[in-house]
């Protein structure tokens, strides 16, 4: 009934929280941008369903986030509004970052290459939905922009240990620093 703890999980829980190599601190670097992005996006859905009345952002003359949130394009994907998807999907990534230890590289390669991957997927996502708001608004909603930025500060963090992977898997490798 109850989930049973094993060696090779308590061997994650140490290395996740206590480790210090390269690649965990690039985990973990990942991780506090993704949950920041994740944050922008909640404020985005608490107007979005309507649990507060404006978005608060600076009055800036291109900042206009109830407008370019409350349009109907923030609504029209899987008939829902667009910041709840943002932080599913951010989710998936944090998912993709946060699983397997320290020698994933090696031992599943497919985890650190499939992160890296759906952070780029998320930066072409931020990139087209940031343009969207400059063409068919004229203006930017300050929380979207912040988390489109999420991805493009997150590549640094996730590319050594996908290199290494990818190394792994044809046989060069070099240490995880």
């Amino acid at each position: 009934m109850f989930r049973e703890s094993t060696k090779d999980a308590r061997d994650l829980s140490d290395y996740l929280r206590t480790g210090s190599d390269s690649f965990v601190r690039g985990r973990r670097r990942t991780t506090a941008l993704y949950l920041a992005g994740t944050a922008a996006f909640g404020v985005v859905t608490l107007y979005q369903m309507g649990l507060i009345k404006r978005v608060p952002e600076p009055r800036l003359p291109f900042l206009d986030a109830d407008r370019v949130d409350a349009s109907g394009e923030a609504y029209a994907s899987l008939d829902m509004p667009d910041a709840i998807l943002g932080m599913l999907s951010y989710a998936v990534t944090l998912m993709f970052v946060a699983s397997g230890g320290k020698e994933r590289a090696t031992l599943r390669p497919w985890l650190p290459i499939a992160a890296a991957a759906k952070v780029l997927v998320d930066v072409a996502s931020g990139g087209i939905l940031t343009a969207e708001q400059a063409v068919k608004h004229r203006a930017f909603c300050s929380w979207c922009v912040g988390a489109a930025a999420v991805p493009v500060l997150s590549l640094p963090a996730v590319l050594p240990e996908a290199l290494a992977a990818l190394r792994s898997m044809t046989g060069t490798s070099r240490a995880n620093g």
